[in-house]
């Protein structure tokens, strides 16, 4: 199955607590149907101290948020848009957005 959202993306999260945020992705999880996008869904995580240089305590880091309440950014017309996909004449299979039919890069 052809991905419709990727890693360098931009998204925005279009339900629950984290409505209406933007960021990009950093991590996708396709068996799991979940992403991981840069200032989203924070999630504080207890550490130990590991030696020396890596001292314990309280991290805020990003947590995996369902692949259904992302929508992808259109780079031209910055809007959030629907993902579908188009065969070109030489071959390639790219994304497509659905609003302005722009092919999405990358």
């Amino acid at each position: 199955m052809a991905a419709r959202i990727r890693k360098g993306d931009t998204v925005v999260v279009i339900s629950g607590a984290e409505k209406g945020r933007r960021g990009e992705v950093l991590r996708v999880l396709p068996r799991d149907g979940r992403a991981v996008v840069q200032g989203v869904n924070l999630a504080k995580r207890h550490t130990k101290p590991a030696g020396v240089n890596q001292p314990g305590g309280i991290v805020e880091q990003e947590a995996s948020i369902h692949l259904s309440n992302l929508m992808l950014i259109d780079g031209k017309t910055d809007k959030p848009t629907r993902i579908g996909f188009r065969v070109l004449e030489d071959g390639r299979k790219v994304r497509v957005a659905k609003a302005t039919g722009n092919v999405i890069e990358g």
